[in-house]
């Protein structure tokens, strides 16, 4: 029976083929997102530094960043510093999208009502028909 070597190279990368596969994301989403989960965990995820290892500009890294943020890929939150001022974006990155809250993803009630504020008290704005 004969045998069959294969000769391996360093650096693979394994990764779920769900995004690949997903026909909701554009080629470009589908190239970064295997990029970035072939970086490693302690690496600087910025636009600039996406940026630098591409050749493409940062509107389009952040382009394809944000369809990856809709399509529940990427989670985005707002960090602060000791004083509480805005610092840096936090991304957590999925193989498989997450669900989106849902006051995001779509209304909670089929046929929403709309509730108009009174103006009692304050006699410079008008009244507002109600329905």
């Amino acid at each position: 029976m004969p045998v069959f070597r294969v000769e391996r190279n360093k650096g693979y990368t394994v990764m779920s083929n769900y995004h690949l596969r997903d026909k909701s994301l554009s080629l470009k989403a589908k190239g970064l997102l295997s990029q970035i989960l072939s970086l490693p965990e302690d690496w600087d995820y910025t636009l600039s530094g996406l940026c630098y290892i591409n050749r493409e500009s940062k509107d389009a890294i952040r382009s394809a960043v944000n369809e990856l943020e809709r399509a529940g890929y990427i989670e985005r939150h707002q960090t602060t510093d000791e004083s509480g001022k805005f610092s840096s974006n936090e991304y957590i990155i999925h193989e498989q999208p997450v669900s989106l809250p849902p006051s995001l993803d779509k209304p909670l009630s089929e046929n929403p009502t709309t509730v108009y504020p009174t103006t009692a008290g304050n006699p410079t704005q008008p009244a507002l028909h109600r329905r």
